[in-house]
């Protein structure tokens, strides 16, 4: 697939955020978790879709990593959604897009504090159930975005995209760029990051289509959203693969840190170079050739869209049934789909052609 004929198919943004982004994580799960054993949490009582917005509550953010410009601008983005319904945000949490157990620490003190609902990106798809299930038994209404825990610690997940769409279009991208043949390796955030894994799923199976005989996936390294060391593994992926025709990074961090690494070597525009990125980061790259194409959604309308969620939520118009809907301001209306979740819209391809034109 031309990388034309894939931005066809992919819906543009409904419109630009005007935030600048430096190093970013883009850590979630699309779709649905690796396993899911249940649907999404029960919530007591019925849901009245036409039940009155509640006014006052308080609705606490937790990203993966707080000072991370990639959930700040997300974040922001549900600040906008939550004071513009007449409630409270807050945001909290770790330093570390590691640090499991600080996350859980945050759960527990958003619990205590009574707020109405937590809005939570999972380092973990586990990791956090324990405290998340207290939470709910506690009233407190829980919206995963961006990365999701198991479906019964929450009631709905707000999804970036669906994630066979960004772990296929990816590889598609990528080979389309190399030419259909050679190696190629992944570049990935923390090996537990429940995005990356499905995405990366994802793209194994894509790799199975006979289209792609010529094209050999000879390894998945990982960054762990830090950007050095993402540098230093695009480094060494080159020196232990001297004939890699490409590198796919589902993660903002990795992306940019290959983009830093090739520009300025002997790989710029020999090595090529795709994934999950941020206008904003990668402009320069797409300019100087080390960047053909590569794409993403609009982070702060995913911050949005979880802090109306949340809201609803708070309020009974929803409490996260498949087929149910609601209203999430200038974004529209969306409904809940399987297991409670629900997909912000398709990505959007970059490339010389079109990134001028956006500002995130």
């Amino acid at each position: 697939m031309r990388t034309s004929s894939i931005r066809r198919t992919c819906a543009a943004l409904a419109a630009v955020t005007s935030l600048a982004l430096a190093v970013t994580a883009c850590g979630g799960t699309t779709k649905s978790d690796v396993k899911k054993e249940s649907g999404p949490a029960a919530s007591a009582g019925e849901a009245d879709p036409n039940a009155p917005t509640k006014k006052g509550l308080t609705v606490g953010f937790l990203p993966k990593q707080v000072n991370n410009p990639y959930f700040t601008t997300a974040d922001k983005g549900g600040q906008k959604a939550v004071e513009s319904l007449g409630s409270t945000f807050k945001e909290v949490g770790p330093t570390s897009a590691t640090d499991t157990s600080g996350q859980v620490s945050y759960v527990n003190t958003l619990t205590q504090q009574q707020v109405d609902a937590i809005a939570v990106s999972a380092q973990d798809p586990g990791a956090l159930c324990t405290a998340l299930k207290q939470a709910m038994k506690n009233g407190v209404k829980i919206v995963t975005y961006d990365s999701d825990t198991k479906p019964d610690c929450r009631n709905v997940f707000v999804s970036q995209a669906g994630a066979e769409d960004l772990g296929r279009t990816q590889i598609q991208l990528l080979a389309e760029q190399i030419g259909y043949k050679g190696e190629i390796a992944i570049l990935s955030a923390a090996q537990t990051a429940t995005n990356q894994n499905l995405w990366i799923d994802y793209m194994k199976d894509e790799l199975k289509d006979p289209k792609y005989k010529d094209v050999k996936l000879v390894k998945v390294a990982y960054g762990n959203d830090d950007a050095q060391q993402s540098f230093q593994q695009t480094q060494g992926l080159l020196q232990e693969y001297p004939k890699l025709a490409g590198i796919v990074s589902p993660t903002t961090v990795g992306i940019k840190a290959a983009a830093q690494y090739l520009s300025g070597s002997k790989y710029r525009g020999k090595v090529k170079l795709s994934g999950l990125g941020t206008p904003n980061d990668l402009r320069s790259y797409v300019k100087n050739g080390t960047v053909e194409a590569f794409e993403l959604w609009d982070p702060a309308k995913l911050g949005e869209l979880a802090g109306h969620a949340s809201v609803a939520l708070a309020s009974g118009q929803i409490t996260g049934k498949e087929g149910q809907t609601f209203e999430a301001g200038e974004l529209g209306t969306y409904t809940i789909g399987k297991d409670g979740v629900v997909d912000l819209g398709k990505p959007t391809v970059f490339d010389k052609d079109n990134i001028d034109d956006f500002d995130f």
